[in-house]
């Protein structure tokens, strides 16, 4: 359940919670086509509020937009106004925040060109998408009956609103069957990705993830995990993972604004490594909180004051 707060961001004004709202013929609601993003503020333990890497994550927004071919109203740099902002006026410290582009009421049908795309941003409290339990222990993962999109069926590297129904269907499959989380396939039968979070594995103390050839989101927290993981010294390959190299790993864990580092400790049953959380996860987790929310102030750039 989301908490309510004072105000949104919708189309360059702050409007009341409840008068938030959109018309019943909304053109994204009935067909699906907009592009969004999910991004993290958190407060340092200097009590400074940062927001994670808000550049990239915009500049991702936008890159949505131009696959499937829409043109948001407002610039980069007041997209990013409008997500410190939204956080200063409902006093927030912490918080997650969702710019949106869509498309607008107007003509229905398919095609509808000159319907207004339309952007909002919002914030609100979330913690541990998984659960703080989750964060400390790992999570139990069951491997799809449903596959990551094509490359040449959907824009995978976009965060495009109606391919989440893929998403949906997976997490509710796990959920379902009473695991915390689904894995999804690519149509080949390679590892892609979770229902909304980045993969790796570790085996025999190297970091795997699938490269961005495949099927996969291009993560910011996955390239931010990317990035520590090598200033910690450790070997890290993008390449092709099997479901066996899955199963036989050593460690697996999660990656995503949302799910930040979640350790997983069992795949379809199976434990992975001794089923408890491993050294490598536990170090790459631990960084990662450093960098967004201790005192670690070795990137600066990915911070944005509040």
């Amino acid at each position: 359940m989301v908490d309510k707060v004072q105000k949104i961001w919708i189309d360059g004004a702050l409007v009341d919670w409840d008068d938030a709202n959109v018309h019943i013929l909304t053109h994204t609601i009935h067909y699906g086509l907009g592009a969004f993003e999910g991004i993290r503020a958190y407060k340092r333990q200097n009590g400074q509020t940062t927001v994670f890497r808000l550049k990239e994550h915009i500049d991702r927004l936008f890159d949505s937009c131009k696959l499937i071919l829409m043109k948001p109203e407002y610039t980069r740099e007041q997209i990013m106004t409008a997500c410190t902002e939204i956080l200063r006026v409902n006093k927030m410290e912490e918080g997650y925040i969702r710019p949106m582009v869509f498309v607008g009421e107007g003509a229905m049908g398919i095609y509808a060109p000159n319907n207004p795309h339309r952007t909002t941003v919002i914030a609100w409290k979330w913690g541990a998408y998984l659960g703080e339990e989750a964060l400390k222990n790992g999570i139990r993962a069951k491997i799809s009956s449903y596959s990551r999109h094509h490359i040449n069926v959907s824009l995978a590297k976009g965060k495009i609103m109606g391919q989440y129904t893929n998403s949906v269907l997976a997490k509710r499959e796990a959920k379902l069957g009473g695991y915390d989380e689904a894995i999804l396939l690519d149509t080949n039968g390679y590892v892609s990705e979770g229902s909304g979070e980045n993969i790796f594995i570790v085996k025999h103390g190297v970091i795997y993830t699938p490269d961005l050839s495949c099927s996969i989101l291009s993560g910011i927290t996955r390239e931010t995990v990317i990035t520590l993981a090598r200033e910690e010294g450790l070997t890290l390959q993008e390449c092709r993972i099997t479901r066996d190299q899955l199963l036989l790993a050593d460690e697996v864990f999660f990656t995503g604004t949302a799910a930040e580092v979640t350790p997983v400790r069992e795949v379809d049953n199976r434990s992975i490594g001794e089923g408890a959380v491993g050294p490598i996860t536990k170090r790459i987790q631990s960084r990662f909180f450093e960098v967004v929310r201790g005192n670690d102030t070795t990137h600066p750039e990915w911070l944005t004051r509040v």
